[in-house]
């Protein structure tokens, strides 16, 4: 089933290649690897399912941003105006408080002022979602130049699993304030990521932690995702010296830092208490009520479950349990790549990878609430840009067909839990 690429091949297998080559269907996965084309395609597929799901340009009943944003134009940290719904929002003195860090409602800011309170969530998220995908097939291009790539058929193959294989999908056509804060976190995150290899010196650090800030703005505990990107860095230029690297080191940590004083201003002034954002308040789901009384947001106790959800849960045939969560690696094979990446002599690369996929997943794991409704393990997106990477060096020894075969497994899956997905939301 997995098999070692060898530098040599036979005259069959070059005509072989030829042909494929040549197909239509090659050229168009092809188109996958190119980063406007895949934004283009992404984009049409995810307007497709916000149509099947409902009403594209009009702002869903969970668009708490937009409130936020509204509040924020307004001059308030308070909601204004109230959502149809209230599930979530944190109560205080009379006033409604989001516990959600605030960028992505800055970022809705100008279309709010544009078109009103009513902007569509679900357009907004689908657009950056697509924007995501781009990112994706930028990430691997830079990656390979950096000796962590794959062939540029491959390269696409990656492309188009991220885009419709993973739980990427169930996020993107959708909107909703959950699935916003987590599309817009990864665009921050791979943004970090390409900054880190494609730049150096004080421009690579600088523009590796603003984004990184931004991803601190929009899901904290994301500020875990700056290992890996920083300890590439620091390797980068291990030859100029422990000095210099602690200067480049400081660029970056300053937007990091002001992230947090900016969060910190954020909850005082709503709170009157810098550490407080509102987790107290929120109008939880009545089943998590008790257990936050006893064991509060983060435990061990709720480890259990939370890795069921995550990594065991098969959720087909669909039935009522099936959208707590599943499998990050049944319903998306492809990742079972990752655990060939130790075999790759690259251990300052590899381990790196591991270590931050594990920083970002405890904290997951640890968390009272699993991310229901979803179908799949929503909270994975928060670490499936180092997992990419960590696909794209273990599947050097796959075969073609066994990652195509698993792309293509990975799809259906999603597509029909997607649609399921969207059928109870």
């Amino acid at each position: 089933m997995f098999t070692t690429p060898t530098a040599s091949t036979s005259t069959p297998v070059q005509q072989t290649l030829t042909n494929k080559r040549s197909s239509l269907a090659y050229k168009l996965l092809l188109l996958w690897e190119r980063p406007r084309y895949a934004a283009i395609m992404a984009f049409a597929a995810y307007l497709v399912f916000a149509i099947l799901h409902g009403p594209v340009m009009r702002a869903s009943s969970l668009a708490y941003f937009n409130y936020l944003a509204d509040a924020f134009l307004h001059g308030s940290v308070n909601l204004l105006k109230l959502p149809p719904n209230v599930l979530d929002l944190s109560q205080y003195n009379g006033q409604y408080f989001l516990y959600w860090p605030p960028l992505p409602a800055i970022v809705l800011m100008p279309f709010v002022a544009l078109f009103g309170i009513g902007f569509s969530d679900v357009l907004f998220t689908a657009v950056i979602g697509a924007l995501n995908v781009s990112l994706v097939a930028v990430l691997l291009r830079v990656a390979t130049k950096r000796g962590i790539g794959t062939r540029r058929d491959r390269r696409a193959l990656l492309v188009l699993f991220f885009a419709f294989g993973t739980v990427h999908l169930t996020l993107a056509p959708l909107g909703r304030v959950w699935f916003t804060s987590q599309v817009i976190a990864f665009l921050c995150v791979i943004l970090a990521y390409v900054a880190a290899f494609k730049y150096k010196g004080f421009v690579g650090f600088g523009l590796t932690g603003l984004a990184i800030a931004g991803a601190v703005l929009t899901r904290n505990h994301l500020i875990l995702a700056a290992f890996f990107p920083f300890i590439y860095l620091l390797k980068r230029h291990y030859a100029e010296g422990i000095g210099k690297e602690i200067q480049y080191l400081l660029l970056g940590a300053l937007p990091v830092i002001g992230a947090i004083v900016l969060l910190a201003v954020y909850n005082w002034l709503r709170f009157g208490n810098a550490l407080d954002s509102g987790l107290n308040y929120h109008a939880m789901h009545p089943a998590f009520i008790n257990a936050y009384k006893q064991y509060g947001p983060f435990s061990i106790h709720y480890l259990p479950r939370n890795f069921y959800y995550q990594f065991i849960a098969y959720p087909f045939p669909l039935r009522q349990t099936s959208l707590y969560g599943g499998s990050l690696f049944l319903l998306s094979p492809v990742f079972f790549a990752a655990f060939w990446s130790p075999r790759v002599r690259r251990p300052w690369i590899v381990y790196p990878l591991i270590i931050t996929v594990l920083l970002i997943a405890t904290p997951i794991l640890l968390l009272m609430g699993p991310g229901w409704v979803q179908f799949g393990p929503r909270y994975s997106l928060d670490f499936i840009c180092p997992l990419i990477l960590l696909t794209v060096l273990g599947s050097r020894y796959w075969s073609d067909k066994t990652l195509t075969a698993l792309t293509v497994i990975s799809i259906i899956q999603y597509v029909v839990g997607t649609l399921a997905l969207s059928s109870v939301l």
